[in-house]
């Protein structure tokens, strides 16, 4: 699986953007998809998670009711939608993908990986 993240950029604090991880060469059918983060000088940290088979989320809680996760099954794309933008979600944004995770939060879980997209949320 080939994973092909997009869609960061520039954003004034309290704006939006979506985010598209697209998959090529395999569908994403049975798979767990999630979004990483990554800020200057910390780790890599876990944003949000979908069960393609029967798209439970799961997110963690510094983005809850701001990041929308969502499945494009006739495209093959999971898309981040990411309102209510803040300073310290400034990151480079991953997607990752497995066939099979225990645990949707941890990194290592996790077989195949996108680039890295940038976010940068100015104030």
């Amino acid at each position: 699986v080939q994973l092909q993240a997009c869609g960061g950029g520039l954003v004034q604090a309290g704006g939006s953007l979506r985010l598209s991880c697209a998959a090529s060469r395999r569908t994403f059918s049975s798979y767990v998809v999630g979004w990483f983060r990554q800020a200057p000088g910390k780790e890599r940290e876990f944003v949000v998670g979908i069960n393609w088979s029967d798209g439970s989320t799961y997110y963690a809680d510094s983005v809850k009711g701001r990041f929308t996760i969502s499945r494009d099954n006739a495209n093959n794309t999971v898309y981040l939608q990411m309102d209510s933008l803040k300073p310290e979600d400034t990151a480079v944004y991953y997607c990752a993908a497995a066939p099979l995770v225990r645990t949707i939060s941890r990194e290592r879980e996790y077989t195949y990986w996108g680039q890295g997209t940038l976010v940068t949320v100015s104030s």
